[in-house]
């Protein structure tokens, strides 16, 4: 995972509501209805939709719709990916001075 990716999935989590909604979004097997994803979290159209905009171009969900139904799923990969740079980030590596 390059630099770039990693800053971009970083600010993306960095939001608390985006962060719940990709927990949800991966508490599921398999994909999740925006209308349930809604159902659970009580946000506008409008704020979801930004949300998952930016989880999506972060490249940590897929989007798939079906008929008038948008339907997401976690990119699990992505996630390793991530997950295994931020393990390389040690204490001492970066200097307070």
């Amino acid at each position: 995972m390059n630099k770039r990716r990693f800053l971009q999935i970083t600010r993306a989590l960095a939001d608390e509501r985006r962060f719940e909604i990709l927990e949800r979004i991966a508490a599921v097997k398999g994909d999740i209805s925006c209308i349930d994803l809604r159902a659970k979290i009580p946000i506008s159209r409008a704020t979801l939709s930004h949300h998952i905009k930016e989880l999506a171009t972060a490249g940590l969900i897929e989007k798939r719709r079906e008929s008038k139904y948008m339907f997401l799923r976690m990119r699990q990969k992505t996630w390793n990916q991530y997950m295994k740079r931020l393990g390389k980030i040690t204490p001492g590596k970066f200097s307070h001075a």
